[in-house]
């Protein structure tokens, strides 16, 4: 792959993140909207219990998506600062490194995900497997749970 190759495969994968990340930003917004819906609409029925209860397990549903919408809104602020545009001989915020079997794409937390047949691991520069990759290059080792690779090219 040429260097030109592998800015633009890094800025797709950035560009993936950032779709994913959005999308989740999304759906908590529309579930937050529907929670609020939901405690403001029940009506008041004889059986008092029954309209407390549901508007509270309106509210909590609400704040839970709330600190989730936090939670995605601090990883989209994450991916915004990686530079991806760059490439690296070492581990660090921007870098994709390839193992074994695997890779790994340090810019924002999203987990596990196959792209283009390729398992990569999205991981957020504050993730310890992310600072376990910190500064480590082409034929380092990297042992972690279940993770047991040697990494093959850092860009």
């Amino acid at each position: 792959m040429t260097d030109t190759e592998k800015i633009a495969f890094k800025s797709r994968l950035r560009r993936w993140a950032l779709d994913h990340i959005t999308q989740r930003i999304n759906t908590a917004r529309a579930v937050i909207d529907q929670a609020k819906e939901a405690a403001n609409s029940e009506e008041k029925s004889s059986a008092g219990d029954k309209y407390e209860t549901g508007r509270a397990m309106s509210h909590l549903q609400q704040e839970m998506h709330s600190r989730q919408l936090t939670e995605y809104l601090k990883e989209l602020a994450t991916l915004h600062s990686v530079n991806a545009d760059q490439l690296y001989t070492a581990g660090r915020p921007g870098a994709f490194l390839r193992g074994e079997g695997l890779a790994f794409f340090i810019a924002a937390g999203l987990g596990k995900n196959q792209i283009d047949g390729e398992t990569i691991f999205f991981l957020s520069p504050h993730a310890p497997l992310a600072r376990l990759l910190q500064n480590k290059s082409a034929g380092d080792r990297i042992t972690s749970g279940t993770i047991n690779t040697t990494i093959k090219e850092v860009f």
